[in-house]
């Protein structure tokens, strides 16, 4: 390819990367346009990191579209500049900007498979970037580079994963892939939009390690795109916080985060459950209202109908310039009132909660093992006789729950945590062991067995809320179907009575019963999915990931809410979650599992505070903290999750433990060891040696007078 439709650039590296000055994007609809960012100035120098961070809606992947030019046929930059290397993007010819894109200027996106073409071979995508943006690479040499990035993201076996198809490597492993195709050019700046968000923390600590070893040895810019600001914190110089298409905020981490001058910030902050959180002492504080669409802002400052600090007449006069933090390198803020507001007062809403007095036992696991037959047809089975093979889901899951009482499941993608919830649920059968539930065995009793009490004593939360709801019924027939289905109410007037009741009990407006789920938003629909599990008043609620997929503000407001109908019903609910921080402040006991078996288990505060099993240890360390007074211990998992159809023998984690102690980890099934009444771990290290281990998570020590 000829290096003629190369863009060329006067550039030095004291110079800028990346500047967008008064950049404004909008999108033209038949509705006309929708400006979706304003006013946006954002300046990444070489080998930095910004991040920008808000909630969804807010304009943050709209402008890495802006840089990368790929606004669709509908957007475009109404004004400002974007300028790479000092040269303005608006003047690059289109063959320019495509030797641009995935050569100097990368990105990853949240979704891997997004990103792959699902016809092609792993390496024939790879190969393609140094193939079309590098003149005289031969296919051989394209090849190397492409197995030899592989093999720097720490893929095991890269040939291997060369001559794969994208569906036949895992989620973690897809998104390895994707960042090796970006970093394959070595680009000069390379933006990142949510790369982390679907995988398990240890994943994600791993992946976000391995990015930051890589930008370090390219000196690659980096834009990081998240709503985890704990990510920001591990990973970022610089933040800018964005709120309905507008910067609120900007300066270094330190500075945003330890004095933070916007409201909306604090208010993101009081979302997130930091080290010290308590649902009952120190609960959780979600924003009010909701972010406004690009036609709908209000006139002055776009955050005043939900600021606790607004000032009528004065916010909402005409627009809010930024304003500049003296004494600090580069602050700005976005609020007329940011030198009035006492900075250091207690939030509003921050009323500790009532404790919930925990009851009699409701639940009682013993010895649960759930297995799953698969036939065999490999040539070494043929030989052997052995075709039929077991997965073993779970292993001697046993546990109890009391009522009123909160008790999560942790652990990684494909410990087990669902598959127990599909058997509690009567979706699948336990192969061995019992579920006692109110005095009935329900372990080997499939949902169609089960009489409808036992149905609407035990109820469900699901992670995606935009599956759970049928898309041609109203909200307030499909909770109505519940009230009858359950013999709540018959009665069509108390029936209409209940739906409204529950939508004040989800803090819904009762208008909501005549909408259908398309004019709600998602976090709307997860609380009408939480209103339904409440409809036939059960007894436990099993709530699978039911925040992962919303926004920090909607996160909060959808935990406290589930906590408030607890204290109310008195429910037992159970939490299965890989967000340790979320755990740390909502559960009341915790049970942690690795593939198929429970590890440790105990109150809170016990599972998060020495001695730990070496797996919670390396949980632990992986759960980003937004945090700048906490240090944590790093620890990273090395390996992938071993196979359900051949796990290790002896300790199932001695595959990736780094406390192993020899070969009594391969080969002996662990003890459960008793710490003290209640907490147990499973592992051959010795009790004492357990209760000599450090903490993950301190307070970082004053530094030592000079």
């Amino acid at each position: 390819m000829s290096q003629a439709s190369t863009p060329t650039f006067d550039w030095t590296p004291d110079q800028p990367v990346l500047e967008c000055e008064g950049l404004c994007i909008s999108y033209f609809t038949r509705a006309g346009e929708i400006p979706a960012v304003l006013d946006f100035d954002l300046k990444v120098m070489q080998g930095q990191s910004v991040g920008l961070v808000g909630e969804s809606g807010c304009g943050k992947s709209t402008v890495a579209m802006a840089v990368m030019r790929y606004l669709g046929r509908n957007g475009g930059i109404v004004g400002g500049t974007v300028r790479y290397k000092g040269r303005d993007m608006a003047s690059l010819s289109a063959e320019e900007l495509r030797q641009l894109r995935g050569g100097e200027i990368a990105m990853i996106y949240q979704e891997p498979m997004a990103s792959l073409n699902p016809s092609m071979t792993l390496g024939r995508q790879l190969m393609e970037v140094p193939l079309n943006h590098e003149s005289g690479i031969s296919e051989k040499e394209a090849h190397e580079r492409a197995a030899q990035m592989l093999a720097d993201v720490k893929l095991p076996d890269p040939e291997r994963v060369m001559r794969a198809y994208p569906h036949q490597i895992s989620g973690g492993q897809q998104q390895r892939v994707v960042i090796a195709m970006a970093l394959l050019s070595q680009p000069s700046l390379l933006l990142l939009d949510e790369p982390t968000t679907a995988l398990d923390v240890t994943v994600e600590a791993g992946i976000v390690e391995l990015i930051g070893e890589i930008a370090a040895r390219f000196n690659t810019s980096m834009i990081y795109i998240s709503h985890n600001l704990g990510l920001i914190l591990e990973t970022c110089d610089r933040i800018n916080v964005m709120y309905s298409g507008v910067v609120v905020e900007e300066g270094s981490v330190e500075e945003v985060f330890d004095r933070m001058r916007h409201p909306y910030t604090r208010g993101l902050f009081n979302c997130i459950p930091l080290p010290g959180a308590d649902k009952n002492a120190r609960p959780l504080i979600p924003i009010v209202g909701q972010l406004p669409l690009p036609h709908e802002r209000p006139q002055g400052c776009y955050f005043g109908p939900r600021c606790e600090f607004f000032e009528g007449g004065r916010c909402d006069a005409g627009p809010i310039p930024m304003e500049t933090i003296p004494d600090q390198t580069g602050h700005r803020t976005r609020c007329l009132r940011w030198q009035e507001i006492d900075w250091d007062a207690k939030a509003r809403g921050s009323d500790a909660g009532e404790e919930i007095d925990e009851g009699e036992v409701v639940l009682r696991v013993d010895s649960l093992r759930k297995y799953y037959e698969v036939r065999d047809s490999s040539i070494a089975a043929l030989i052997s006789g052995k075709r039929l093979r077991h997965v073993k889901a779970n292993e001697r899951i046993t546990f109890d729950a009391r009522e009123g009482q909160t008790v999560a499941i942790v652990g990684e993608s494909g410990c087990g945590k669902s598959t127990f919830a599909k058997v509690l649920m009567g979706l699948e059968t336990a192969t061995e062991g019992s579920i006692a539930f109110r005095e009935a065995d329900l372990a080997d009793k499939p949902i169609e067995k089960r009489s409808a009490a036992e149905i609407a004593s035990m109820q469900m939360v699901f992670q995606n809320p935009f599956d759970t709801l049928n898309p041609s019924h109203t909200i307030g027939g499909q909770l109505a179907r519940v009230i009858k289905k359950f013999g709540v109410e018959k009665d069509p007037a108390k029936v209409r009575q209940r739906v409204l009741e529950l939508l004040d009990l989800v803090k819904l407006p009762r208008e909501f019963a005549r909408r259908r789920p398309r004019q709600l938003s998602g976090g709307q629909k997860q609380r009408v999915g939480i209103a339904r599990a409440f409809a036939g008043n059960p007894k436990m609620v099993v709530a699978d990931e039911p925040v992962s997929a919303l926004d920090v503000s909607v996160a909060a407001a959808v935990t406290s809410l589930l906590t408030d109908i607890q204290r109310s019903y008195r429910t037992t609910l159970l939490f299965i979650s890989h967000d340790l921080s979320l755990v740390r402040y909502l559960a009341d006991r915790v049970v942690v599992m690795y593939l198929g078996h429970i590890v440790e288990q105990g109150t809170t505060d016990e599972v998060f505070s020495p001695p730990y099993h070496p797996y919670t240890e390396a949980l632990l360390s992986a759960v980003p903290i937004a945090d700048t007074s906490i240090e944590k211990k790093r620890i990273i998992l090395e390996g992938a999750l071993p196979s359900v159809l051949n796990p290790p023998k002896g300790c199932p984690f001695n595959t990736r433990c780094h406390r192993k102690i020899g070969r009594i980890c391969e080969t002996e099934v662990p003890p459960m060891v008793e710490t003290e009444p209640g907490h147990v771990i499973a592992c051959h290290i010795p009790e004492e040696e357990l209760r000599a281990m450090d903490p993950v998570i301190a307070e970082k020590r004053p530094a030592a007078a000079e």
